[in-house]
Formats: C-alpha cells, structure tokens, sequence
C-alpha cells in the first residue's frame, strides 16, 4: 500500500480552500522564509498568490525564482501536499477581480467584501505571482487500512 497521492488525488486536494506555507531561499547562511499565504489552483493549473510589492517576500521570490508550497489537512486522518516550481510571472498589480476571488474564496462574499475595503489603500501595491507546479511530495493517510 502507497500513501502517495495520485496526480488527479493531490491536484484535487490541492484545489482545496487551506492557507499554505510558502516558502522561498533566503539570503546566504539563513534558513529559508516560510510564511502562509492564501492561494488559488485549478488542477492541471497554476499556483497564484498575491503579496506585497515591495516585501522581503516578494524581494526573495523574484531572486530565488522559485518557490514551494505546502498544504495539509489538520484534522485526522492527515493529508498533506507539497509541490515547488518556478515562477512564470507577475501581474503588478493585481487585478481587482483576482484580489476579489481570492478574499472571497478565503473570507466569503461578506467578509471579502469587507477585507477588500479594509486593505483598500495597499490594493495598488499587490502583486499576482504564477507558479508552475513541478515537484510533488504527498501523503493521505486515509488510505492507510485501520
């Protein structure tokens, strides 16, 4: 028996609403920045999420080119995906309907709405960054026979 996610099992799960930790090679001698971040994937897709523009995150992810993120399902039986990849661009800034679509997804329509109007005067400064998924590391320990 295999734990390992198929490729349509851990897109799918992927797919799914959790806040990932992202991660990105820092500077020479520390270790790297892991922050989490709401995100978007579509299965077969790519990795989108929006952050500041003139963050150490984003300052990282455009030298880096590079980045990973993990998922898990905290509740049991765990689950987790792992997946890193290039970044394929940038939108800077972020489209209003990206902004909209991913406060929603995270917050619903109301409390979208409301973070939106709260982070209203930083909208200009967000910036959209693609990834294309690469690697994978997964496991499900629903299949794991009990």
């Amino acid at each position: 028996m295999t734990l390992v996610m198929s490729a349509a099992e851990r897109e799918a799960f992927l797919a799914g609403t959790y806040v990932g930790i992202l991660s990105v090679a820092d500077e020479a001698g520390r270790a790297p920045l892991a922050l989490p971040v709401w995100y978007t994937y579509e299965p077969g897709g790519e990795i989108t999420f929006i952050t500041g523009r003139d963050s150490r995150k984003m300052a990282l992810i455009r030298a880096a080119g590079r980045v990973s993120l993990v998922v898990q399902e905290a509740a049991l039986p765990y689950r987790y995906a792992s997946v890193e990849g290039p970044v394929i661009g940038f939108e800077d800034p972020a489209r209003p309907e990206d902004r909209r679509a991913l406060a929603e997804r995270y917050l619903g329509a109301e409390g979208g709405a409301e973070y939106l109007e709260a982070t209203k005067d930083v909208a200009g400064e967000m910036v959209l960054t693609r990834v294309r998924p690469e690697r994978w590391y997964t496991r499900d320990y629903t299949k794991q026979s009990r």
